[in-house]
This record gives C-alpha cells, structure tokens and sequence, in this order.
C-alpha cells in the first residue's frame, strides 16, 4: 500500500514553503502551534501525496487553507476545486481563509476554524 501522507519525496517542498510563509500563514501559525487552540495538534505545510496543506490536524482530519489573491485567478481556482475534492477522498475535511478576511478581521476568523473544530469533534 502506497504512503499517501507526508511522503518523503515531498519534504523538500515542505521545507521550502515553511521557511517562505506569508505574514497571513504566520499569523495563523501562532494562532495553532503547540495545542494553542481546542488543545489539538496541527502541522504546517503538511502533504498529502503531491499537494502541500497550509495547515493540517491529523487527529480531526482537518486542513486549514489560507488564501492569497492568487486563488481568484480563473486557473488557480479550478486547481484549488480539484486539488481539494482529490484529498477530500482520504476524509479530510476543510476550511479556507482568505487573507482579507484574516487580517480584517482575525478574531472572527479563528472563530471560523474554533467551530469547525468543535463540530468535528462532536462528529
């Protein structure tokens, strides 16, 4: 049985994408290490066999994607609708951030993800 999660092939790419996060992922960052929220780990720039998750909860099988503007682009958007249906197949649930909304108004966004988490948890 192949290894879909974190393959070794793609660390590199972790890497990369952990020491380049944008100030919104930083935010978020702070905001879920170390158990900081509902007492849950989460990683950053976690894979799922080619696709790298923003933000990803092993244990509630939840990803936390943080978008850019350029996820509005026409071409990035059906990457995005693709890329999430593929790891929605392994159970993986999501909620998407964007940076407006983040840096706008970032309580309500971290409330976001608080309630997601809470109704994963009573799932």
């Amino acid at each position: 049985m192949p290894k879909h999660f974190n393959r070794p092939t793609e660390k590199s790419k972790r890497r990369q994408l952990r020491r380049n996060q944008t100030p919104a992922e930083g935010l978020v960052w702070r905001f879920l290490r170390n158990r900081r929220t509902k007492n849950f780990k989460f990683r950053r720039q976690y894979s799922v066999d080619k696709f790298v998750i923003d933000f990803y909860s092993p244990e509630l099988k939840l990803a936390v994607e943080i978008d850019g503007e350029v996820h509005d682009l026409p071409a990035q958007k059906e990457h995005d609708i693709a890329r999430q249906s593929y790891l929605e197949s392994f159970g993986i649930k999501f909620i998407r951030i964007r940076n407006e909304e983040l840096f706008a108004n970032t309580d309500k966004a971290f409330d976001r993800i608080e309630e997601m988490i809470k109704v994963l948890e009573q799932s």
